[in-house]
């Protein structure tokens, strides 16, 4: 039997509310800045829940040609500049009849896709008629467009998938286009994902299902994972993007290596449409799994990434499911929740999480938990409190829950 390929990370990229680029991103996070504000880009007065992590400073046509641009829903623009990006810096590209491109796939995630396309054109046809429905509008609300995308422009001929696990999307992503990698169905995939679902129909269904929070005179400390004053997510917005490849195929064309994605778990609760099993049994099924995927014990993971949504009931469940997966060891490891930052991007967020955990193996730094002022009870690990902590990190965990009861947990390790 061959021997299983191992898969490194060659490439970064995003877009989100922290930064237009990785490097603008990592300093307003290792800082504690929140990208969380009154919303801008509809009138939010009427609505229970005014504020979100928008991405402010972001135009398409300065990235994309203007044609494109237009016939692509924003959680697309947001991906295929993420995605460029993320190629550029792993120093990839494919002529339309270069042979190895077919050896070149794509993988996103996306929870909800093209909701402002559907909503617009909605309203469009409501007010002017059915004729004033564009004829793009499908394809720019299919969840699947923004991979589609990205191997038309990039000549990316290998395996194309998108993964539609609600806030689960993008972890799935990457694990699957690394799966895709070690089959040996690819050498290179170009994986991640995006959400831009700051609407006003999203805005006001998360607001009705009472899962988002209220505190509109402080957007800043709205978003407080694990803090018992937490009283639910904060919406965000952006893409993130990784390139993913075989080991062998990364040194051979002498690439810089970030990282290993060495583990990935799965699991589902089976147990309600939006709130997780109490006790997080399914949370921790998929991180144990995870675990045996990388050939690792709990000690070795030095940081956890955690989905850590700023919801009373995800917030307990994952502290649970934590303690039951590392037992003596949870309350040595170091958790913390970006999200406090950048708020919940959905299906975007399980790629941004892993890209996060790719830069503190990197940098030796894990970014903070802000807005972490007064502790509950249920939740008493480490979730390093309002501060980056300098750290040495070899191995890190990212988990990513989503409605439904998906579960995953990635697994990224140093470079040898």
């Amino acid at each position: 039997m061959a021997a299983r390929r191992r898969v490194v990370i060659t490439g970064l990229g995003t877009v989100n509310p922290l930064g237009l680029e990785v490097a603008s991103f990592w300093e307003a996070c290792l800082a504690g800045r929140s990208g969380v504000g009154e919303i801008r880009s509809f009138d939010a007065s009427p609505l229970r829940t005014r504020i979100a992590a928008e991405v402010h400073g972001f135009a398409a046509e300065d990235h994309l040609d203007r044609r494109l641009a237009r016939r692509l829903d924003r959680y697309g623009q947001l991906f295929l500049v993420a995605a460029g990006q993320a190629l550029a810096d792993a120093s990839l590209a494919y002529a339309e009849d270069d042979p190895a491109a077919e050896r070149a796939g794509v993988a996103v995630g996306s929870g909800i896709g093209g909701i402002l396309t559907f909503q617009e054109g909605m309203d469009a046809m409501r007010r002017r008629g059915y004729e004033r429905v564009s004829p793009y509008a499908i394809p720019q609300i299919i969840c699947n467009m923004a991979a589609g995308q990205v191997s038309i422009d990039h000549h990316l001929y290998g395996p194309s998938l998108c993964a539609v696990t609600a806030c689960a999307a993008s972890a799935n992503a990457l694990g699957d286009a690394a799966e895709a990698i070690r089959r040996g169905d690819a050498d290179v995939m170009l994986a991640g994902g995006a959400e831009a679902a700051i609407t006003e129909f999203a805005l006001a269904a998360f607001s009705q299902a009472r899962a988002l929070s209220t505190r509109n005179e402080d957007p800043g400390g709205a978003s407080r994972p694990f803090d018992a004053g937490r009283d639910g997510f904060v919406m965000g917005e952006g893409a993130a993007a990784l390139v993913l490849e075989d080991e062998a195929h990364a040194r051979g064309r002498g690439a810089a290596i970030y990282g290993v994605l060495s583990g990935y778990g799965m699991s589902s609760d089976g147990y309600h449409i939006t709130l997780p099993r109490p006790g997080g049994a399914g949370a921790a099924r998929a991180m144990a799994a995870a675990l045996r995927s990388a050939g690792l014990r709990p000690g070795e993971i030095d940081y956890i990434n955690a989905h850590g949504t700023s919801t009373p009931a995800n917030d307990a469940a994952e502290t649970a499911a934590i303690k039951a997966v590392f037992g003596e060891q949870a309350h040595r490891v170091p958790v913390s929740s970006t999200k406090s930052m950048t708020g919940h991007l959905l299906g975007g967020a399980g790629a941004l999480e892993a890209l996060v955990c790719v830069l503190a193996i990197r940098d030796g730094v894990v970014p903070p938990t802000v807005n972490y002022t007064d502790p509950d009870p249920e939740c008493d690990l480490d979730y390093v409190p309002n501060e980056a902590r300098r750290l040495p990190v070899r191995a890190a965990m990212s988990n990513s829950f989503g409605f439904g009861g998906h579960n995953v947990a990635l697994v990224i390790t140093a470079p040898d």
